[in-house]
């Protein structure tokens, strides 16, 4: 019986008892109770507590020893690799095949020993209070995200002020260095401002080596990029995240509230977008034990953040590559195409999405950053000049592979190269099908596209119709200006008399032919 339910019928019988029925014999048989039940009940209002006494348990005495040795054993282990209930319950499986106890069993004995070594602590935390301004937690943290019905994991992203508790997300598809400092700037964007200590875990893009204490060896381009911002850093201890509660919290109530289900999106841009909303919309909130919305503590604050600085930093990881003789440059351990001669030095800008290739002070190529290993990412637009002189190479060629691939190869390319290739043969259709494209280096690819498609659409197949197209918006017309048909009066003039005429045909002809 429920401890409440059994208060309730103690007051009910001492009740009767006094002003009922008065009898314990007269009390029992109204409530249908033992007498000994009533006789309690008067002596007490509250029902005693039940002692069992200890059941035995003959499967677990069979293992116990077994697992009490194995609790004794992992105080010496690693502290992550010690033995959990689950793991000691599949031994117990495997090294004793007569053995039948339940898994529940071995939970509970297991926390239950625990609990009497004393390896089961609840430690007491100290509330915390934070000034205006004064500090800011970040984190990363992984989520999961459809991108048009491909299920991606994406990594998130956060930075929470413990004074407002205002936060900002953003997403990336890797957590590299580059992004961790770009999301560092948009954040100070978002509030408007730079907090005087910003506090981390021990992420690999600030944090090179773990010293004594709270001692950290940092990574160069963090130290440059704290020292550009002027905020101040540190580090948790290692397997604490007590210690940055605050984020860790934020990034649990955002993944439940902003990204269950799992978000359907087309890209990481739509994403971010979508992002940034939840964040503003999370402004409206009134934490607990507040009077003020999140927005308005947060307005207030930015008055006491310090302001940014005048110019971003350059948070461009940059290395000096070689170009091979495939037209490529290696960048972390991928290879991108570069419009340049094979053996030129170049200058590599690798941002969060981007790989940018500069040469002679000019951005010769941008290419979507690829974060596997030994990838090929290839631009057709930088073989073009190859090719028109390997014309037979371009039909298996890897960039053309790639660019159908990517959607950038449509169906009107392939009409007008066969057409090319009808009326001039295989080698010089194909050459004039790269003169057509290397067009697009001069007008752009999507003019280029849409004049190709016109020039499908109407049926021709030459090279100089392709052109014409291109140029057909820039070409100089006279427009024929609108005249009034009824100022083409005065140019009337009367009909002409064939009189005379008729006289030559009429008269006798004179003279000999």
């Amino acid at each position: 019986m429920d401890w409440k339910v059994k208060v309730e019928l103690f007051e009910q019988l001492r009740r009767e008892h006094e002003f009922g029925v008065g009898t314990v014999a007269g009390v029992a048989a109204k409530f249908g109770v033992h007498r000994r039940t009533v006789r309690q009940a008067l002596a007490a209002a509250l029902p005693a507590m039940h002692r069992y006494p200890p059941r035995l348990k003959p499967k677990l005495d069979a293992v116990v020893g077994f697992i009490d040795g194995i609790l004794e054993a992992d105080q010496r282990a690693p502290r992550k690799q010690r033995h959990t209930a689950r793991r000691i319950y599949h031994r117990i499986l495997t090294e004793f095949p007569g053995a039948s106890v339940a898994e529940s069993t071995v939970r509970n004995h297991v926390r239950d020993r625990k609990h009497q070594l004393g390896l089961l602590r609840r430690e007491t935390f100290v509330p915390q209070s934070y000034a205006l301004g004064q500090e800011a937690q970040v984190d990363w943290y992984e989520a999961w995200v459809d991108f048009d019905g491909e299920r991606c994991k994406v990594q998130v992203f956060a930075m929470r002020s413990m004074a407002s508790g205002a936060a900002f997300h953003r997403a990336y598809l890797h957590a590299t260095q580059q992004a961790f400092l770009e999301a560092h700037e948009l954040a100070f964007d978002y509030f408007g401002g730079v907090f005087r200590l910003l506090r981390y875990d021990n992420l690999a893009s600030a944090v090179r080596k773990i010293l004594r204490g709270h001692r950290r060896e940092e990574t160069i381009r963090f130290l440059a990029f704290r020292s550009h911002w002027r905020f101040t850093a540190e580090f948790c201890t290692p397997a604490e995240g007590h210690e940055k509660g605050g984020i860790e919290g934020e990034a649990g109530y955002f993944r439940r509230n902003h990204l269950v289900p799992v978000p359907c999106i087309a890209d990481i841009d739509a994403l971010n977008g979508r992002l940034i909303a939840h964040c503003r919309g999370d402004e409206a909130r009134v934490l607990a034990g507040r009077i003020e919305t999140v927005g308005t503590t947060m307005a207030v604050e930015r008055e006491h953040l310090l302001p940014g600085a005048a110019e971003g930093f350059d948070i461009a990881d940059i290395a000096f590559p070689l170009v091979d003789k495939q037209g490529c440059v290696t960048v972390k351990t991928n290879f991108y195409s570069v419009p340049v001669k094979a053996g030129s030095r170049v200058e590599a800008r690798i941002r969060p999405l981007h790989v940018e290739i500069w040469h002679g002070g000019k951005q010769i190529a941008r290419h979507e950053r690829c974060h596997q290993r030994r990838q090929h990412v290839l631009d057709l637009e930088h073989y073009l000049d190859v090719l028109s002189h390997k014309p037979g190479a371009f039909a298996g060629s890897k960039p053309l592979a790639q660019w159908r691939a990517a959607g950038r190869w449509p169906d009107c390319y392939d009409e007008l190269w066969r057409r090319l290739r009808a009326r001039h043969g295989k080698d010089k259709g194909t050459q004039a099908m790269i003169t057509v494209l290397l067009l697009g280096q001069e007008f752009g690819q999507d003019r280029l596209r849409t004049a190709i498609t016109t020039t499908v659409s109407l049926g021709a197949c030459d090279v100089a119709a392709v052109r014409y197209l291109l140029n057909e918006a820039g070409l100089n017309k006279a427009r024929a200006e609108p005249v009034d048909v009824g100022e083409l009066a005065r140019y009337d003039r009367p009909m002409p008399s064939l009189a005379d005429y008729d006289t030559l045909l009429t008269a006798p002809c004179q003279g000999r032919a």
